[in-house]
């Protein structure tokens, strides 16, 4: 993943990676088949360690608000050049070629993201801790948010750090989503 995130898949040949990871480029091969077999699979990957925090973060007894907070700042880069939103902007930048198989995976990755947040959004609402909306959609209209907030932060464009990230969609989600009621 960090040897992707620093070169791009474009930079990046099997025989450099099978010299970082000590493994031969047709080793590599064998168990990937192609660099953008690779890249959807290290997001998988990357993606499973994130889904199991994810996970752990809403099971938490804390309030839905408290858990929406901590789910913001784990979809977030951590900064420019973020490995694993690099590897996210490599599987975008590549879907328009995707195959339907490379495409449903991608989908199924994001399809975990959309399921925890319209969860989350729906309990929230049922304890009052939430306006009344329609959960998928607003989960659907938040990710695209945070999808576009975090691309500027994983490219580090000025003006968009995962600080003042925060504070827009803080100011977001109380305008449009927490109720008065604490």
């Amino acid at each position: 993943m960090a040897t992707i995130a620093a070169h791009g898949l474009d930079g990046l040949t099997m025989a450099a990676l099978g010299r970082e990871v000590g493994m031969s480029s047709g080793h590599l091969l064998y168990y990937f088949r192609s660099k953008d077999e690779l890249l959807l699979e290290t997001l998988e990957w990357s993606e499973g360690r994130l889904g199991a925090e994810r996970s752990a973060l809403l099971s938490h007894p804390a309030p839905a608000r408290e858990r929406l907070r901590s789910y913001v700042e784990l979809y977030l880069p951590e900064g420019p050049r973020d490995p694993h939103w690099t590897l996210w902007l490599e599987v975008w930048n590549r879907s328009q070629n995707a195959g339907e198989r490379a495409r449903l995976r991608q989908a199924a990755i994001e399809g975990a993201w959309h399921r925890d947040l319209v969860a989350l959004v729906a309990e929230g609402m049922s304890r009052e801790e939430f306006r009344a909306v329609d959960p998928d959609r607003y989960a659907t209209r938040l990710r695209a948010l945070l999808d576009g907030f975090s691309v500027h932060i994983a490219v580090g464009i000025p003006g968009t750090e995962r600080s003042q990230v925060l504070v827009h969609t803080s100011e977001f989600l109380e305008e449009t989503l927490y109720s008065s009621v604490e």
